[in-house]
Formats: structure tokens, C-alpha cells, sequence
């Protein structure tokens, strides 16, 4: 923990004096913080808003958080699907996991990526060991993903301070419940748990 403390101090102190320079250095962190768990995207993600402005800000760190968990997403498919399904055949406890992540709906798991607190490493990982097709991951991304950037990006630097207030609780169970039926909207919309 101490390790990883000073990896983000570093990084903040890093990205605070990078100028110009700082949203391609968060861009860069963004996309790999998919594949990196110990990351820290809100970092990044406020970084880029207070650099590039609220809405390309927003926009940017969207489109590279996305990236980056798609990319993830792919790796963990080709180097260890194959390995995973063949354990779970032996597995009955494995099978079971991979069998519920498999068949999960657009909206749930349009749900999982939006929790702001949620290692999106180990959720890319999941789903790349799973029989998740492709097309539904991202755009389960593309849907989930907004509401992260929105999230900390609201909350930005403040974090402390906003996890003392009972009311981000409220804001963001309303978000989750946001996310939710925005994603049941699209999934009726487009068909997508028929299509894939």
C-alpha cells in the first residue's frame, strides 16, 4: 500500500508540473489503466478536464477509458480463454463463474463497468475468460464507461471530502440507477442480448 501511495503521489506531482504536456501523459495512463489495476484514473480523468475543459475533457478520457478496457478485454481472450476453458470443464466452481459471467445481460453488465469503485482490470479480465462476445463488451463499455468519466470527474480531487458526504451515496446510487435503465433502454432499443 505504501508502494503504491508513493506511485501516486508521484504521478499527481508528475502530471502537475507536465503542462502542455499532461493530457497526452493521462490520455497515455487512461488507456493503460485498463490493463494496470493500480492506476488511478480519477487522477487522470481530472487532470484532463481541468486541462482540456469539462467537455473534451470528459470526451477524451471516455474514449481512452473505453480503449483500454477493450484492449484488456481482447488480451485476456487470446492469452487465457483458451486455459480457462479447459480448467472449467474440470472445475465444476470455475465453470459456474464463467458460465454467470457469460450470460450476463447488456444492462447488468453495462451496471458492473458503470460502479465507480469497481477494478476495471478484473472486470476486463472476467469478461475476456468468459463467452462475453465482443461486440456486446464494448458496447457495454461505451455505456458504462460514460458514467465513470462523469463520476470522477465530478468528484475530481475531492475525493475525501465528498466520501465524508452522505449525499454522494444518494448521487451515486441515482447514477447507477441511471446507468441501469439507460442500458435496458438501449438493449430494447437495439436488441442487443437477442443479436449477440
Amino acid at each position: 500500500m505504501e508502494l503504491l501511495n508513493d506511485i501516486n503521489t508521484w504521478l499527481n506531482e508528475f502530471l502537475m508540473n507536465a503542462g502542455v504536456l499532461a493530457p497526452i501523459f493521462c490520455c497515455i495512463l487512461i488507456f493503460l489503466e485498463g490493463t494496470l489495476a493500480f492506476l488511478p484514473l480519477f487522477v487522470f480523468i481530472t487532470v484532463n478536464i481541468l486541462t482540456l475543459g469539462p467537455v473534451i475533457g470528459c470526451l477524451v478520457s471516455w474514449i481512452c477509458t473505453t480503449l483500454g478496457s477493450f484492449t484488456m478485454f481482447c488480451l485476456s481472450r487470446k492469452l487465457f480463454n483458451n486455459f480457462i476453458q479447459k480448467k472449467s470443464k474440470k472445475k465444476k466452481y470455475l465453470r459456474k463463474i464463467v458460465n454467470a459471467i457469460s450470460n450476463l445481460s447488456f444492462a447488468k453488465l453495462a451496471l458492473i463497468i458503470a460502479i465507480p469503485f469497481a477494478p476495471s482490470f478484473f472486470i476486463n479480465l472476467g469478461a475476456g475468460v468468459s463467452k462475453i462476445p465482443k461486440k456486446k463488451y464494448l458496447y457495454s463499455l461505451l455505456v458504462g464507461k460514460v458514467f465513470i468519466v462523469i463520476f470522477w470527474g465530478y468528484i475530481g480531487s475531492n475525493i475525501i471530502e465528498c466520501l465524508k458526504n452522505p449525499i454522494l451515496i444518494i448521487k451515486v446510487v441515482i447514477m447507477l440507477l441511471v446507468a441501469y435503465g439507460l442500458s435496458q433502454f438501449i438493449n430494447k432499443k437495439f436488441n442487443i442480448d437477442e443479436r449477440f
